[in-house]
């Protein structure tokens, strides 16, 4: 089978598009679902559906391939928009659909808030809201940007945590990173964790030099009923803020 070729700038096309984003306009109002704060992944969708509404006749899920069956056209799983398992399963159960089209009221408005939050810490535009904060503090994996935005909000009073260094004493002597508030070296980790007396509920962030000894305590701190741990991915070589020696 050749690959069918769509003029998207075509009549035909732009006719068709007009009336599958009333489709899913209806859809939407019609299970009190919302749209994906993110503009780009709606178009995509409709821009599939509508392709397949011009292919197929049918409004096939645009992500699941579609098989001819008899010669009848048949989409994987049975995925025609509003698709069964989004409805019953996707949905209620996560919040988005497979192709992230529509989404409950709640997961749009946390989304909503990881982009206002990823733009300031990435891009330093502002400082982040106290909400912002306690999503972002409460992420298993940080990046340099994030964990810079946090401290910056901590010293504001808008976020607390811990932020642990678990390299040894040299290495935290050579420099760390300014306001660390305690060293745990790996290599006496049980000992000097019962010194540093840290709540097992609250926030607790870890690093090292590249983030491999630190997500090692992190699952060990995991299975002792910590309940609030991130880690550094890529350690600290990797945050640009300010250290101390």
């Amino acid at each position: 089978m050749s690959i069918i070729k769509i003029d998207m700038n075509s009549p035909e096309f732009q006719a068709e598009l007009e009336k599958t984003i009333k489709f899913t306009d209806k859809v939407v109002k019609q299970f009190n679902w919302e749209y994906n704060p993110q503009e780009e992944i709606n178009e995509g969708v409709q821009l599939g559906l509508a392709r397949n509404k011009i292919m197929y006749n049918k409004r096939f899920c645009p992500c699941y391939m579609v098989e001819m069956v008899e010669g009848k056209p048949r989409s994987v799983e049975d995925r025609i928009c509003p698709c069964k398992p989004a409805i019953e399963h996707e949905i209620p159960d996560e919040g988005v659909c497979h192709c992230q089209i529509f989404c409950t009221p709640e997961f749009a408005a946390a989304k909503r808030i990881e982009m206002g939050m990823e733009e300031a810490v990435h891009q330093h535009s502002r400082g982040l809201t106290k909400e912002e904060c306690e999503m972002l503090v409460n992420k298993h994996e940080l990046d340099g940007d994030e964990i810079m935005s946090l401290l910056e909000a901590r010293a504001l009073g808008i976020v607390k945590f811990k932020l642990v260094d678990v390299r040894e004493h040299m290495e935290w002597k050579m420099g760390h990173i300014k306001g660390a508030d305690v060293l745990i070296p790996t290599s006496s980790f049980f000992q000097t964790l019962d010194e540093a007396k840290l709540d097992k509920n609250e926030n607790i962030i870890l690093y090292c030099h590249v983030g491999s000894r630190s997500a090692h305590c992190a699952r060990i701190l995991n299975d002792m009923g910590y309940k609030k741990i991130g880690n550094l991915s890529y350690g600290i070589v990797s945050y640009g803020g300010e250290k101390e020696r």
